[in-house]
């Protein structure tokens, strides 16, 4: 399936947070009122974060949202650079998310373990109703890396030799992270510029690989599209 993409460009990282943080909250009163669920995957970084905390002050049903990981990287659970430790102290520690409908990925235990035990997690939750993503400098998307080969039918991979330590990461795989209503990528900064202008020109980059039947919606702000538009 080929990507379809619509693009919003908004003023700044902070007018990106906003917008995505109240696409979100409709999101969930939608599925919330259609399937009683709202099944959310989260993304690390910076412009995420700050859609976190944004969230965190807001009001919702919060006992009907289901937190899921696009990745992880292999690192105890307390160390700094954890995406789970991030999502934990900017959001859901501060909501009433029950724990039971948070699921991290025990990455902790290392890539073939910790993808091997997501696997039933992530076959038992898709479709999923939002996936947030990122956008690395390099179009990496999650930890799917460009020339990294993974079997598309694995709902999860083990990610070895990352280009951006730590090199052991786990991974939800394109195909899964694009059996959802809604895919969400955060993009922002200068120095995002060149992979937006080859994700625009139809490079074969691993965000482009995030397809499905509903186009895939890019919240960015105009440093990270200034020569792209």
């Amino acid at each position: 399936m080929q990507q379809t993409t619509r693009w919003h460009i908004f003023a700044d990282a902070d007018a990106v947070a906003t917008a995505v943080c109240q696409h979100i909250l409709a999101a969930a009163e939608q599925a919330i009122a259609e399937r009683g669920q709202f099944k959310c995957v989260l993304a690390g970084g910076t412009t995420p974060e700050k859609v976190y905390r944004l969230l965190a002050v807001a009001n919702a049903e919060w006992s009907h949202w289901a937190i899921y990981f696009g990745d992880e990287r292999c690192l105890p659970t307390d160390h700094a650079d954890r995406n789970s430790l991030m999502a934990f102290q900017a959001l859901l520690n501060k909501v009433a998310i029950p724990a039971s409908q948070i699921y991290p990925i025990p990455a902790e235990l290392g890539p073939e373990q910790g993808a091997a035990l997501y696997r039933p997690v992530v076959a038992e939750a898709v479709p999923f109703d939002m996936v947030l993503l990122g956008m690395g400098e390099d179009g990496h998307t999650a930890s799917l890396f460009l020339g990294h080969i993974h079997n598309p039918d694995e709902l999860a991979h083990a990610v070895y030799n990352s280009p951006k330590p730590p090199p052991e990461r786990v991974s939800i795989s394109a195909n899964a992270l694009s059996n959802s209503r809604q895919v969400i990528f955060l993009v922002t900064g200068t120095n995002k510029q060149a992979a937006v202008n080859a994700w625009r020109a139809g490079e074969a980059l691993p965000v482009a690989c995030i397809a499905m039947d509903n186009p895939v919606d890019v919240f960015a702000d105009s440093a990270a599209c200034a020569t792209a538009s």
